[in-house]
């Protein structure tokens, strides 16, 4: 069986612990596109982990982990959370890379730093990771596959054609050193060496697992607004982040997913600019925040606090429906439970009409929330298993987001480790039905 679980929103939907919890019942985990640029946390036995590349399955000993060939990889990163993770008593999880993913170079990122210093007061709000810089080259076919990184000539031909393109930017428009053939070539030759271990045909070995019947998660980044196709364009990120990329990034037929379950927050967030239409404010806004996930609010990558707002049905509904989704997982439920009342934005009024549809960026512009508000419970629930013994007024807010996306939802987190997740059986049976 071949599981996608996705972001049905902004990011930050919880997708690691989902990912995480799941993997008990999962031979496979994949990463198929995105980079450094997000992070998912996880807590377990070992620890809270922020990963930035790694797939959230490296916790688990039995659990075989891939970097498909739609990741961008910064070799130095990943190695690093390796590193970090065996410091802290991690095994040393099975990971395997893709012969043809594309490699994160470091004029990536620097290229990606001085355009967002450029534009200054209008930049992307870019992570600065390098997607954008690595996905351009990708495109324009100068980039670097893993597979390539074992072949001088290959790469000397490369570099003769990338280095008076990327000069004339680093120099011309940014001011900047300029790169050269003997800096490039050992920058190539370090990255061959530290992924030489993990390199291998993994389309090869996706397509043996299904043959055999074992169970693949495949963990995206991101969320749908955040797609550059689907989402809220311009400000998105470079690679697909819907469901039905998952194929493509691991090298699977585009028939192999058999469920997508797609992560969202019991409220909102976000890292960066773009639109949110159900964004809250000062104190509330503060308050909010800083209950938020464990520990709070805080991009994994960055550190940025992240935006927040109430649950966006209008968003939440089309991001389910861009994503396939089979499934839904409700996570960070516990923390509503300060509030006496709790806002839902079920529709948009746009130029005086109400809509319940998700609109193009440029009418998004104008937007604002219409709102309806729900009784809150007014108590804790961590520690509860099992979804009857919910309190009535949240299973009611549980039921009424999963009335306005039209999607069961079969899993819910009321805690940050992996044991905190309610499955919702009887759900999971009528949607198997």
């Amino acid at each position: 069986m071949v599981q996608a679980v996705v972001g049905a929103n902004w990011g930050d939907e919880g997708k690691g612990k989902i990912v995480d919890t799941l993997s008990d019942r999962a031979d496979i985990v994949v990463r198929y596109q995105g980079g450094a640029n997000a992070g998912h946390t996880i807590v377990n036995q070992y620890g809270k982990f922020a990963l930035h590349t790694l797939p959230s399955g490296v916790c688990h000993p039995d659990v075989s982990n891939v970097l498909g060939n739609g990741v961008a990889l910064n070799i130095p990163l990943v190695m690093k959370e390796i590193t970090d993770l065996v410091s802290r008593g991690v095994p040393e999880p099975k990971l395997l890379i893709s012969d043809r993913a594309q490699v994160v170079m470091s004029y990536h990122i620097l290229l990606d730093q001085y355009e967002e210093e450029r534009l200054g007061g209008k930049s992307f709000g870019s992570t600065k990771s390098g997607i954008a810089p690595f996905f351009s080259d990708k495109y324009a076919k100068i980039g670097f596959q893993v597979s390539e990184l074992f072949d001088d000539e290959i790469l000397a031909d490369r570099i003769e054609h990338i280095l008076p393109l990327k000069n004339a930017l680093l120099t011309g428009l940014y001011q900047k050193e300029a790169l050269t053939v003997e800096g490039l070539m050992e920058e190539l030759h370090r990255y061959r060496d530290l992924v030489a271990p993990y390199a291998c045909d993994t389309a090869s070995y996706l397509e043996n697992a299904c043959r055999e019947g074992k169970t693949i998660l495949l963990e995206g980044q991101l969320g749908t607004m955040k797609d550059p196709d689907h989402g809220i364009y311009p400000m998105v990120t470079s690679s697909p982040t819907l469901a039905g990329y998952g194929t493509i990034g691991a090298g699977l037929p585009p028939y192999a997913i058999d469920k997508v379950i797609a992560v969202t927050k019991a409220y909102s967030s976000a890292v960066g600019a773009g639109e949110f239409v159900s964004e809250i404010f000062g104190e509330e806004a503060e308050t909010l925040r800083n209950r938020g996930g464990d520990g709070g609010e805080y991009g994994a990558t960055t550190g940025r606090p992240r935006r927040v707002g109430w649950y966006d049905v209008v968003a939440s509904r089309y991001g389910c429906r861009l994503q396939g989704a089979t499934d839904v997982a409700l996570t960070v439920l516990d923390v509503l439970g300060y509030l006496d009342e709790i806002p839902v934005c079920t529709a948009y009024e746009i130029d005086g009409t109400i809509s319940t549809d998700f609109p193009t960026t440029p009418r998004l512009k104008k937007a604002k929330p219409v709102w309806e508000k729900l009784p809150g419970w007014k108590c804790p629930i961590r520690g509860i298993r099992n979804y009857e013994d919910l309190p009535e007024n949240c299973r009611s807010y549980v039921e009424f987001i999963e009335s306005r996306i039209g999607c069961p939802i079969t899993m819910i987190s009321n805690g940050p480790g992996r044991e905190d997740i309610i499955y919702r059986e009887s759900r999971i049976r009528e949607d198997a039905v």
